[in-house]
């Protein structure tokens, strides 16, 4: 799994287009202050190994949102970050758990709509640790 973090002190996005068959129609927006935003995306290396990379995963949330002291985070499937993809079952799933057990810690968490394009705007902090790549 890849994942590429941001502390943002505002985030919106919008549903633009439905990439997915699969996935139900639906036209969404929403917009976060002070979240930690999540862009991941789950690699075919991810299978079999689901439950060590959803802890990793969760460390590092927890650990970004703990040094700009937030509880507000954003999942964003984002399937450019290597040429390696699990299948969209597989990231959709991890990223429903993450959520889950984020939301059970007293996160506030709020998931893009996955199988779309959307349009975002976001403010990233200029702190260093505002940006963060991590390979688990």
């Amino acid at each position: 799994m890849k994942l590429l973090m941001f502390y943002s002190p505002s985030f919106w996005y919008t549903t633009f287009a439905k990439v997915l068959e699969e996935v139900p129609d639906l036209e969404q927006e929403e917009e976060a202050v002070n979240a930690v935003v999540v862009f991941y995306q789950a690699e075919a290396e991810d299978e079999g190994r689901e439950s060590k990379v959803l802890n990793k995963m969760l460390k590092n949330i927890k650990w970004l949102a703990g040094k700009f002291n937030t509880r507000r985070v954003v999942l964003h499937s984002f399937g450019h970050l290597s040429a390696s993809k699990a299948p969209p079952g597989l990231a959709q799933e991890l990223a429903g758990q993450a959520a889950q057990r984020l939301t059970n810690t007293d996160y506030q968490v709020s998931q893009t709509p996955f199988g779309y394009l959307n349009e975002w705007k976001m403010h990233v902090a200029g702190e260093s640790l505002a940006k963060v790549f991590k390979e688990i």
